[in-house]
């Protein structure tokens, strides 16, 4: 080796160790993020040693059992797909698999929409109802003309899904807020949601939840909905529907795209974000839609050119198992039956566990308060109505795990929990935990 070139090595590495350094000591000013409220309260409820711990904090289906509930419908799909001998891992197409998009619009839209027969709708597989949601959110940031009076911001139900503040956050839209729900009733903030409608800057954007409202369980009446609908339309807002829990509210996927296919009829201007996570059980394969309706067919062509650059940017091609899972079950009418009664199996026992709390905090320990907000909220998300003090008291001393702001899940109830889960609400709310 000559001295010359052991001259440059030196420097190469002199100066990649000086490059290294300057890098390392860049990463200690990236500020520690906290973790997250759902996954660490999890992680605190699996390290629990306390025998009779209750987790009412996870946003998944559990059985009686509390245990995770493959749907018998999936598990059928998943038998015919994996005997399929034409079955490959090819890439799908950059906007998803065509047989899955169009059965999820029909889903959501119903199946003799106008919008869809009119070519009016552009659907795109995402990763689950987050990408959707994210989706969504940047072909907003990208192309939705903001109002100058309102500038680039969303308006987002107090409370909501927390995710949804970070998701628009990161595509540069501000979130803020419109009143929902109300304390004192444990129900619906009508007066305050729809004065907020009104006064908003034209054109608002204002995030909707389809059904089973997450986290408050508290959905608008159909009459409702249609005083909301007649206030958009005057003052001319995007509606951006989220719906994650279709099936979930009422155990009926029609009844529960009520909303949506309303606001639709109407002509509202509007997008929808869909997961197949809950209602089909398929967590972790990460299956949703985005479905945008357009005014005209060709307005819709250009907004699938557009939503097909920035999907290809992210992701390049969606994943296809899940997208095979939930075609099969959307297109083929023997599973579509099959999924409509383990969509009832398990949106029953939910109701069913909603009227036992209920039974129990009224009829047999005679709770003080009115509790009937337990059985007129839906889904899966219930709003107790204790405060951050009692919840933190139901975490702490009951070993129940729940948000801080009385939120439980109502899956996580079942017929071995229930009485001790209505015994420990009754104690603390009598300031006896």
């Amino acid at each position: 080796m000559t001295s010359r070139i052991r001259q440059v090595i030196g420097h190469l590495s002199s100066s990649s160790g000086s490059n290294m350094a300057v890098s390392a000591e860049s990463w200690n000013e990236v500020p520690l993020a906290p973790p997250d409220s759902i996954f660490k309260l999890t992680a605190a409820f699996k390290a629990d040693q306390f025998p009779q711990k209750v987790n009412l904090g996870v946003g998944a289906y559990r059985d009686n059992e509390d245990k995770p509930w493959v749907l018998p419908v999936v598990k059928k799909a998943t038998s015919v797909l994996l005997n399929d001998p034409n079955l490959d891992h090819e890439y799908l197409p950059i906007t998803g698999l065509p047989e899955f998009t169009s059965g999820a619009a029909k889903l959501i839209l119903g199946s003799d929409s106008p919008a869809i027969q009119e070519g009016r709708v552009t659907s795109v597989q995402t990763i689950s109802g987050t990408g959707a949601n994210h989706l969504g959110a940047l072909f907003l940031s990208r192309f939705y003309h903001f109002s100058p009076e309102g500038g680039r911001k969303v308006w987002l139900s107090d409370p909501t899904w927390v995710n949804h503040f970070a998701i628009f956050g990161n595509v540069q839209i501000e979130p803020v807020t419109y009143p929902y729900y109300d304390p004192q009733t444990i129900g619906l903030a009508f007066k305050p949601f729809l004065d907020t409608l009104r006064n908003a800057p034209s054109k608002s954007v204002f995030l909707l939840h389809a059904c089973a409202h997450n986290p408050t369980g508290v959905d608008p009446t159909r009459d409702q909905w249609k005083e909301i609908c007649d206030v958009i339309l005057e003052k001319g807002h995007y509606a951006f529907f989220d719906c994650a829990y279709q099936g979930f509210a009422s155990g009926d996927l029609d009844n529960d795209a009520w909303a949506v296919r309303y606001f639709v009829s109407r002509s509202v201007p509007l997008l929808v974000c869909q997961s197949f996570a809950k209602n089909a059980g398929l967590y972790g394969e990460r299956i949703g839609a985005l479905h945008v309706v357009a005014p005209t067919t060709e307005a819709a062509a250009r907004v699938k050119s557009q939503l097909s650059v920035l999907s290809r940017s992210e992701i390049s091609n969606p994943p296809a198992h899940g997208a095979r899972l939930v075609s099969l079950i959307l297109n083929n009418p023997e599973l579509f039956n099959d999924w409509k009664r383990d969509i009832e199996t398990m949106a029953n026992r939910i109701i069913e566990m909603r009227r036992e709390l209920h039974r129990s905090l009224t009829e047999e320990l005679k709770t003080p308060g009115n509790w009937d907000h337990i059985i007129n909220q839906i889904g899966m998300f219930s709003f107790t109505g204790l405060n951050a003090e009692q919840s933190k008291a139901m975490v702490e001393k009951a070993h129940i795990y729940m948000t801080g702001n009385g939120r439980i899940s109502m899956s996580g109830l079942n017929t071995h929990n229930i009485r001790y889960v209505a015994e420990s609400l009754d104690k603390v709310v009598r300031g006896q935990l």
